[in-house]
């Protein structure tokens, strides 16, 4: 008998392969789900793992910060229960945060697939759920969800199905106990159904080749990702880097800001980060149990744009104790687990400014994006309906050119805002504009990328929630001398009322007509705001991205009034007065000192 060896056009088969499946079951569950927040905004992430947790492909475009936490789960179920308890045709759902702390709408489900009459792995699927009852509608829990069950339904590692065989008393259950069940029992069929084609995919390709062919690539791929993510970080500078960040604090906490503190050290092809100096754990609704900001950092450094998977990630070492708010302990609140993550993100990348560059860009908006949610009972249907998007903010300029805008945050794939004609279509609302903020780019010599302004009407009485996202008091930074950007804020306006005000308001009742503006961040500036070419200030002037004022005040460029034409003698003087004259405040990254 001979033994198969794994030859070269076959392991590329499998590089390839991989991630098409978890492409095909990211298809299945955009044109089968129910749920906007999944097939417009694609708020999910599809996967195969393997059955030590390890991750064996994501789609292109999953939800970065899920990455980390789905093998996790697979790892607590196989530990728990043991390889023996997993049947062909079982379904299990999990949301539970004792293990993989997020905010209960992320609901998980994994099938397991078989090779050879063997359990060989999972395929998974973890979306975004409208409601799962509690106080969890939308994004609404973050702020009042004192503890898990005030949040919502709790599933851990609950079985659907037991070798095909749907328990009808635990269906009833998650039914019964969530306030749009036609929607997010319909998600829940399309997550099972994107893992069933996951499991007939790749049992296909363990019947073409073998067991132990199959497995040879995917160690052969891990081994080869890994390779070639330590050698991209053996060509960083050696040394230990430091960088930190505030993101706000709830009354629970006496509003005492998040510290993000982080030590970033190279050595080689070696890296570690260090997150043991952040906050402890809290008691506002600010805590997660993950460590998906700090590899969505090292991969976004590395090899941002190949297929992902285990590999990707073992040439990092992550130092992170119990107790930290990054991991903290169940039953510790997470409704807004992922609020901070995109600029603990950031923190990372600026620590590493000093040894990139020529490649970090400035902080970008910093959060998961600005959430519109409005929602209620429509009188003329009789249902009732929630109303959600993430608007997208400012990118940081980057060291050759101006930053991204309007784009969702480093955490979120890709994620996007909902469509205004599907929103209008769906939902009792109209949305009077979603528009480019001007003046929100931070300036410098490359311009921080712009935020958005988006304002919405409900067309009836019901329940807003516009709060703070947790950067409205801390800017995007600038670096290398460029200025931060504009912060985000959030503006509701009553009927009959002749301003727009400031808010931070979860569940809030409204009657119809009342408006509210959901205002994003922009990205901060990279590099002096007066080395900037004047006719690309000019350019940002006629586009709308910058005020005539604006171009005076921040970039000492003077445009005539009725022509936008460059004073050119004007912007000479005024621009050496201001280089001569303005020292102003550092907005490079802050460090700290360790203690």
């Amino acid at each position: 008998m001979t033994t198969k060896k794994l030859d070269v056009v076959t392991l590329e088969v499998l590089r390839n392969v991989l991630p098409a499946i978890t492409n095909e079951m990211s298809y299945v569950l955009q044109r089968t789900s129910y749920n906007m927040m999944i097939y417009d905004v694609r708020d999910y992430c599809c996967a195969l793992l393997d059955t030590e947790g390890r991750l064996l492909a994501q789609n292109t475009g999953g939800v970065s910060h899920f990455v980390t936490d789905m093998g996790t789960l697979i790892k607590d179920a196989v530990t728990r229960f043991g390889k023996e308890s997993f049947r062909r045709g079982d379904v299990v759902v999990t949301n539970h945060q004792r293990v993989a702390g997020q905010h209960l709408n992320n609901m998980m489900v994994y099938t397991p697939y078989f090779a050879e009459g063997e359990l060989a792995g999972f395929a998974a699927v973890r979306a975004h759920w409208v409601d799962v009852g509690g106080v969890s509608t939308g994004f609404g829990a973050g702020g009042l969800a004192a503890d898990p069950w005030m949040e919502g339904l709790q599933l851990d590692q609950v079985k659907l199905y037991e070798q095909g065989k749907l328990d009808e008393k635990v269906w009833s259950i998650i039914r019964d106990n969530i306030r749009f069940p036609q929607s997010s029992m319909g998600d829940l069929k399309s997550q099972i159904a994107a893992c069933h084609l996951g499991e007939k995919r790749i049992e296909e390709i363990y019947d073409r080749y073998s067991r132990a062919i199959v497995e040879q690539g995917v160690e052969r791929i891990f081994d080869q990702t890994e390779a070639r993510c330590r050698a991209v970080v053996s060509g960083f500078r050696d040394g230990v880097y430091y960088s930190e960040s505030l993101f706000r604090g709830l009354p629970a906490d006496n509003n005492e800001p998040l510290q993000i503190k982080v030590k970033v050290t190279i050595q080689g092809g070696d890296m570690e980060v260090d997150l043991t100096q952040c906050s402890r754990e809290r008691r506002a609704a600010m805590n997660s149990r993950t460590l998906s900001a700090p590899v969505i950092a090292y991969k976004a450094i590395t090899l941002p744009t190949d297929p992902v998977n285990e590999g990707a990630f073992r040439g990092l070492k992550i130092k992170i104790q119990e107790g930290n708010y990054m991991m903290a302990r169940y039953p510790a609140p997470m409704a807004s687990w992922s609020s901070s993550l995109p600029t603990v993100v950031d923190t990372i990348l600026h620590a590493l400014a000093p040894a990139l560059s020529d490649k970090i860009p400035a902080g970008h908006l910093g959060v998961l994006g600005g959430t519109v949610v409005f929602f209620g009972a429509n009188p003329g249907t009789g249902q009732r309906f929630v109303t959600q998007s993430i608007e997208g903010g400012g990118w940081g300029a980057r060291p050759w050119e101006d930053g991204e805008c309007a784009a969702v945050s480093v955490c979120q794939g890709d994620v996007r805002n909902a469509p205004i004609e599907k929103m209008e279509l769906r939902w009792p609302v109209r949305v009077l504009r979603r528009e480019l903020r001007r003046d929100s780019g931070g300036a410098g010599k490359f311009r921080g990328g712009l935020g958005l302004d988006t304002e919405v009407m409900g067309l009836v009485e019901g329940s807003w929630n516009v709060f703070d996202s947790g950067r409205d008091n801390y800017p995007p930074q600038g670096l290398n001398g460029g200025l931060q950007g504009e912060p985000s804020a959030h503006f509701l306006r009553l009927p009959g009322e002749a301003e727009f005000r400031y808010v931070k308001l979860t569940r809030h009742a409204v009657p119809e007509g009342a408006q509210a503006i959901v205002a994003t961040a922009g990205g901060g500036g990279w590099g002096n705001p007066l080395e900037r070419d004047p006719e690309k200030v000019r350019w940002d002037v006629i586009e709308g991205y910058v005020s005539i004022e604006a171009a005076q005040k921040n970039y000492g460029v003077v445009l005539e009034q009725k022509t936008l034409a460059i004073n050119r003698e004007a912007t000479e003087r005024l621009r050496a007065q201001m280089a001569a004259s303005a020292q102003g405040p550092d907005h490079s990254p802050q460090h700290y000192k360790e203690n």
